[in-house]
């Protein structure tokens, strides 16, 4: 359009301003609302423990996203919705990290971007029955995709999985069983959108097809846990969890412990577990340390597994799980998965500022080489070889994994949350151990030195718990499966992640197609 000025002179009209351009207070109260809106789904998680909540609690956000102005924008308020997801879920991590925690949100938050852009685009209206379809699988995928791609150890493992809120389900754990945790969280995320279709879609027929889906999601879990085989028992353990409390010196930390212990003496016991770094000697040269172990496994007639953190011959210091007999050690194994900044502070030369303004490591642990289980033994003198694994570690689906494959009969992890005791942080880590049994159909243990000590079954029902107040020993009679018994998960593995990065980059490059085609058809009608 055009306006003749003169015999030759024309003014080309400009074109309509961008509306968030013209109102920036408009643009930053949608992105604040999306930050804002990143918390609720954490009110799911442990403590507060709210779990149904999670299938309804990404519906404010995702309705951020899919009314932005443009793609743009909402992978905008998709990047400040992860943000405040992390900030809350991840907020016990300030003592460790201290000004890290902001960096890491907004780092970890950019991966929600592609989240919100494929909302924007495939629900923005008129929504039709084929774009409801479509969301219902790929907004799944791209979700699982940024949650993998933060579960990569170098990046800090993965922490407030959204499935991680069914933890006390073990008829949505099922799904778990058949693709791990994350499997989970798909559906999680595939009922909410379902949900945001079903409210916001102008047609009836997508409305319906969206409510249909989230419906049957919903009953997926229930029908495969009413369906499938439950595992079957062989014979039952008898395990105490050892837990001393918050003892800062070493030493009284050490006679807490076996203090705790010499009480279960006459009690029938198959295997003792203390928590991690219960004690700081080096078993391997330290003589009376060990004698002392020694002696309360041949008095309570179990083995025991303790927990040490010790400076080993090689001047480094690491974390081990050692298992003691009334004849000494007999195997050891150390810990691979190190907790960023807590027992290691990546690029240390660029980032070691941050132990001088947090608690975070002062000196780097040493990580083991490789995974193999405990051949602990039953007061029968039985084979019961354990998946020992330490602290963070019970984040980790591929481990668990790795130890059933390996013939562990029972998952034990040990821990200490004395930084985070007052925080979300132990109920949060605890939850871990009941998805762990789950997917890999072996009862799980978590011995705490501070926090919460717990037992699962093998379908990630719990057993028996001492909270963080709670001190002394829990004694828990654990359901063995048979052995070789492995989960769905156990054989293929993470298959449901490598379907959503499939799904991810299919998208990917059907948005590069589009708008490469789209460029000749606008250059003609240019």
């Amino acid at each position: 359009m055009s306006r003749r000025l003169g015999p030759t002179s024309t003014v080309l009209s400009t074109p309509a301003v961008d509306e968030q351009a013209a109102h920036p207070p408009r643009r930053y109260r949608g992105r604040v609302a999306a930050l804002a809106a990143g918390a609720l789904p954490v009110l799911a998680f442990p403590a507060p423990g709210l779990a149904p909540l999670a299938w309804v609690a990404l519906v404010p956000g995702l309705l951020l996203m899919q009314r932005a102005p443009g793609g743009r924008e909402a992978a905008v308020r998709g990047w400040w919705f992860g943000a405040g997801f992390i900030l809350t879920a991840m907020y016990w991590l300030v003592p460790s990290i201290g000004p890290g925690l902001p960096v890491l949100a907004v780092l970890f938050g950019a991966m929600q971007g592609g989240v919100g852009y494929t909302v924007h685009r495939l629900l923005h209206p008129p929504l039709t029955v084929r774009r409801a379809l479509l969301a219902l699988a790929v907004v799944p995928a791209v979700w699982l995709t940024a949650e993998y791609a933060r579960s990569w150890h170098a990046l800090g493992g993965p922490w407030a999985l959204l499935g991680a809120t069914q933890w006390q389900h073990p008829a949505i754990l099922a799904l778990a069983s058949a693709g791990g945790i994350w499997l989970v969280s798909a559906a999680v995320v595939a009922v909410n959108t379902g949900v945001l279709i079903a409210l916001t879609a102008a047609q009836w027929r997508p409305r319906a097809v969206a409510a249909l889906a989230a419906a049957l999601l919903l009953a997926a879990g229930p029908l495969l846990f009413a369906l499938r085989q439950a595992p079957v028992r062989a014979g039952t353990v008898t395990v105490a969890l050892v837990q001393p409390g918050i003892v800062d010196d070493p030493q009284a930390r050490l006679d807490a412990s076996a203090q705790a212990t010499a009480a279960l003496v006459g009690r029938p016991l198959d295997l003792i577990v203390w928590g991690e770094s219960s004690t700081t000697a080096d078993l391997d040269r330290d003589r009376a340390t060990l004698d002392r172990l020694r002696q309360l496994a041949a008095a309570t007639g179990a083995e025991l597994v303790a927990g040490e953190d010790a400076r080993k011959a090689d001047g480094r210091i690491s974390k081990d799980a050692v298992l003691i007999s009334p004849t000494g050690v007999v195997d050891r194994y150390r810990k691979i998965r190190l907790v960023p900044f807590g027992e290691y502070i990546p690029l240390r030369p660029v980032l070691g500022w941050i132990a001088g303004v947090s608690r975070a490591a002062g000196e780097n642990r040493a990580p083991g080489t490789g995974f193999h289980p405990l051949p602990a033994v039953d007061r029968a003198g039985g084979p019961l070889p354990v998946g020992a694994l330490i602290c963070f570690e019970s984040a980790f689906p591929d481990m668990a994994r790795t130890a059933a494959r390996d013939g562990a009969r029972v998952l034990v992890y040990q821990s200490s949350t004395s930084t985070f005791q007052r925080t979300w942080a132990p109920e949060q880590h605890v939850s871990l151990a009941a998805i762990r049994a789950a997917e890999t159909g072996r009862p799980a243990v978590q011995a705490s030195l501070t926090g919460v000590s717990a037992a699962f079954d093998a379908q990630g029902r719990e057993l028996a718990r001492l909270g963080t107040d709670g001190t002394g020993a829990l004694t828990v009679r654990l359901p063995l499966t048979e052995p070789g018994t492995l989960t769905w998960y156990d054989r293929i593995g993470d298959v449901v992640p490598a379907a959503a990065l499939l799904v991810t980059a299919g998208s990917v490059v059907a948005v590069w197609r589009g708008r490469v085609s789209a460029r000749p058809s606008a250059g003609r009608r240019a």
